[in-house]
């Protein structure tokens, strides 16, 4: 009976253990205040959800100046320390965090040193908090988000038409050497479509003289970012003497932007879904080394 006993008790011990386990997602990107370009973050925010079923997900922004301009506005958006702190009020033992910039550069290292910080602070709270890389980080990401992109250019192009695409970039770090890999995957694929960044080595200066140089009449202009907010509705569609639009036309082509977010994009979505499912580095469980 004792016996019998014990092993009951095991058992409720063991289905509570597993009860108490909870896993959640944060998605995290630098944010954007601008309503036309929201819907590239809600696409995927809606993507994780639907995949995600009763568990919950939240979505926080790293750039302080966004959720503060957001917050005036009466639509707030969480801070990566904030969405923690609501995760873990919710239960939440199993944490997945993905960050949705695309290179593992500056932004993406700020987003680790957020999370170290949450869980330095409030240590045993979370049991694994696992960080999904960024869009790309392999040679299989490459190819992949080469294929969606251009799939995803307008089905009005005409042959002999150019396509620029707008990658944000950095002055240094590991993102301006992603970029120039990404730029020269594109045109392997494409020999007319052009990739350049506002930071960076890869400037549209680099790209306009080939692109004069291709005979093209019409060139395409899209964002290669998650959203299309400032940076493509004004340094590349805008209509300011420097936009690259404005070069374009100055230099005797038509420029025809097609500001849609990578974030929009069913396989970018399944990309980074795949880069959460396979995340193995649980900042939780780091040892540190002497």
């Amino acid at each position: 009976m004792k016996k019998c006993f014990v092993m009951v008790l095991l058992c409720c011990l063991l289905v509570a253990g597993t009860a108490f386990a909870k896993t959640g997602t944060l998605l995290v990107a630098f944010g954007t205040s601008m309503d036309s370009a929201r819907p590239a973050i809600d696409d995927i925010e809606k993507a994780y959800k639907k995949a995600a079923g009763n568990e919950p997900v939240l979505l926080a922004f790293t750039s302080d100046i966004i959720r503060n301009k957001l917050a005036k506005e009466g639509k707030p958006v969480l801070s990566v320390n904030a969405a923690m702190n609501e995760l873990a009020a919710q239960g939440v033992t199993d944490l997945k965090i993905q960050s949705l910039h695309i290179a593992p550069a500056e932004e993406y290292n700020q987003l680790e040193r957020m999370v170290v910080k949450n869980i330095t602070k409030n240590p045993g709270v979370f049991k694994t908090v696992k960080v999904g890389y960024p869009l790309l980080v392999s040679e299989k990401d490459l190819d992949a988000v080469v294929k969606v992109v251009l799939a995803s250019l307008p089905k009005d192009r005409k042959p002999g038409d150019a396509v620029v695409l707008m990658g944000h970039g950095n002055d240094r770090g590991p993102g301006d050497l992603t970029l120039a890999a990404t730029a020269a995957a594109f045109h392997k694929a494409d020999p007319h479509v052009w990739l350049a960044t506002v930071e960076g080595s890869n400037s549209f200066d680099n790209v306009l003289p080939k692109l004069k140089a291709s005979g093209a009449k019409r060139v395409w202009l899209q964002p290669f970012m998650i959203v299309a907010g400032d940076h493509a509705n004004n340094d590349l569609a805008g209509p300011e003497e420097d936009s690259w639009a404005s070069r374009i036309k100055a230099a005797g082509m038509t420029p025809m932007p097609n500001l849609k977010g990578l974030g929009q994009l069913k396989g970018i979505q399944d990309i980074f879904l795949s880069h959460t499912q396979n995340a193995v580095v649980d900042l939780a469980n780091t040892k540190k080394v002497d």
